[in-house]
């Protein structure tokens, strides 16, 4: 409620009412032991917010780091994390019908892992190095906790995050003033976070729940990044590289041709291997050549990702080509050769003003995921058909559209098994019938070139569903809705100085995810 007014007002009121009741739901409160002891991280259990660039020594020669960074010790916020939710643990196993007092080990818990860049955070005055007006936040989100009992194979899930892409639930980690794209100030602060998610998946950890100790181990699943991000963490070139996918090995020519049949190959371990081979270049082969054997691992994989697809990002990449065909088919481009930029900017302008006046959606900078939903609707479509001439063109680019809705929502629900079992029986389908239009109804766009996500949509979709069961629930959407409240609680609710603005966001924050506030 300090945060947000029932009665929709924002009020803002200092956190007195929380002060002592704060202080066991912040990190730190809580006592824990790991088994064996994490290697290379210290015991203690009582740290709260750190410095982000502790372990950072600044040598004679080194560049002192122009950011400033906040976060907590990752094996403490997940204790804090597990505390928060211990009655759900208890209701779990009670609905379950489990003894509590024989369940004391055999529980795993699941964590994904969101990281995102951030533009425009303006800087505050007072002392301190000039930080780059960007920001990058890590969160985590606890997404389940299952147990398993002995001589049981299977786990049974004890708690599931229901709303896995609320920024209620995602949890924040490390806060720091930097560029997403300076990737030696970037691994400089999460390699300490890599280092202590390294020793947790080899340790468990012991915590009293519901009164009794308890073993959990832990399972991290980095998929809440964007593509560019991934590209960074895993070594691979900038997006626009030929090759196009951060899954398979597909050029951008191949996967053009070739839509739909394309199976997940890539990994962390072979990207490390792959920069290995690029590092050394075993063959002695030329540098063309040994591009193609590493298929464009080009720097060294800093921290492991998921190889899936971003729900969030994916529509959003889909919207904005969408937006560009139907800018081409409102000029007819499939009957032109190359037009001036003077008509692409009429073409634009056009469709603007219809959208503006069919569909009250106005024109943005950047796309963005409302703005992404509302343009993948059929009543886009239609609004845009009254802009073209040719009955035939119409009547393709509503069959566009509607296989892409059919196709959505299994990579947008939270469970699609579920949710919409019939369009994902039949996405292969719909998928080869979306390629088959793009190859020629669309060949002048198309021809040896596709874009990322588009590529991802038509090629991994089923895959990933049938290994993870879910892409949407995996998505980067909590971090990014966490992107407001960080504007909003610097704004409203940190010390207005450099030094210690990120303490109070971080602490803000942390409290605001807490269910047991909620």
């Amino acid at each position: 409620r300090t945060v947000k007014a029932t009665s929709g007002r924002q009020i803002f009121q200092p956190l007195h009412t929380l002060r002592n009741a704060e202080k066991e739901l912040l990190p730190g409160f809580h006592q824990f032991e790991w088994q064996p002891a994490l290697k290379n991280v210290s015991t203690t259990w009582d740290v709260g917010i750190i410095d982000g660039l502790s372990g950072w020594t600044a040598s004679v020669d080194d560049v002192p780091a122009d950011t400033i960074s906040r976060r907590f010790r990752y094996d403490v916020a997940l204790v804090s994390a597990l505390k928060d939710l211990e009655e759900d643990i208890m209701d779990g196993l009670r609905e379950r019908g489990l003894d509590d007092s024989m369940c004391t080990s055999g529980f795993t818990v699941v964590v994904k892992e969101s990281c995102d860049g951030m533009g425009d955070v303006s800087e505050k005055h007072g002392s301190g190095p000039a930080v780059p007006e960007k920001a990058v936040r890590f969160s985590f989100t606890v997404m389940s906790i299952s147990i398993r009992l002995e001589g049981e194979d299977d786990g049974i899930t004890i708690f599931q995050e229901q709303k896995p892409n609320s920024e209620l639930s995602c949890r924040p980690l490390c806060l720091m003033f930097v560029d997403e794209s300076d990737h030696e100030t970037l691994t400089a602060i999460l390699g300490p976070v890599v280092a202590e998610r390294k020793a947790m998946m080899e340790s468990r950890l012991i915590i009293s729940v519901g009164g009794l100790l308890r073993s959990f181990r832990f399972f991290f699943r980095g998929t809440g990044y964007d593509e560019k991000m991934v590209r960074e963490m895993e070594g691979l070139e900038a997006s626009g590289s030929t090759y196009i996918c951060t899954l398979c090995d597909s050029t951008r020519a191949e996967a053009s041709h070739n839509m739909v049949l394309h199976s997940i190959t890539r990994s962390h371990e072979e990207n490390l291997e792959r920069y290995e081979i690029w590092r050394t270049n075993p063959y002695s082969e030329s540098a063309e050549e040994l591009r193609d054997r590493v298929k464009g691992v080009s720097a060294k994989p800093f921290m492991e990702t998921q190889p899936t697809l971003d729900a969030l990002h994916c529509d959003i990449g889909n919207a904005t080509e969408f937006y560009k065909i139907f800018q081409d088919e409102i000029g007819e481009v499939y009957l032109k050769t190359n037009p001036s930029r003077e008509e692409r900017r009429r073409w634009r302008s056009t469709l603007d003003k219809q959208l503006r006046k069919k569909m009250k959606l106005k024109p943005v900078m950047r796309m963005n995921g409302n703005y992404a939903r509302r343009l993948m609707t059929r009543e886009a479509v239609e609004a845009v058909c009254e802009l073209i001439p040719s009955e035939e063109r119409r009547e393709a680019l509503r069959k566009l559209m509607g296989l892409y809705l059919q196709m959505k929502p299994v990579w947008r629900s939270t469970c699609p098994a579920r949710d919409c079992p019939d369009q994902l029986c039949q996405y292969s389908y719909n998928s080869q019938q979306f390629a088959d239009l793009l190859s020629t109804m669309l060949k002048y766009r198309y021809d040896g070139k596709i874009t990322n996500y588009l590529h991802k949509t038509l090629a991994h979709v089923p895959e990933i569903v049938e290994r993870d069961g879910s892409i949407g629930a995996w998505a980067s959407e909590g971090n990014e809705s966490g992107n407001k409240l960080f504007r909003r609680f610097r704004k409203m609710n940190a010390r207005q100085s450099k030094m210690f603005e990120l303490e109070d966001v971080l602490k803000h924050h942390w409290l605001y995810t807490s269910k047991y506030l909620q």
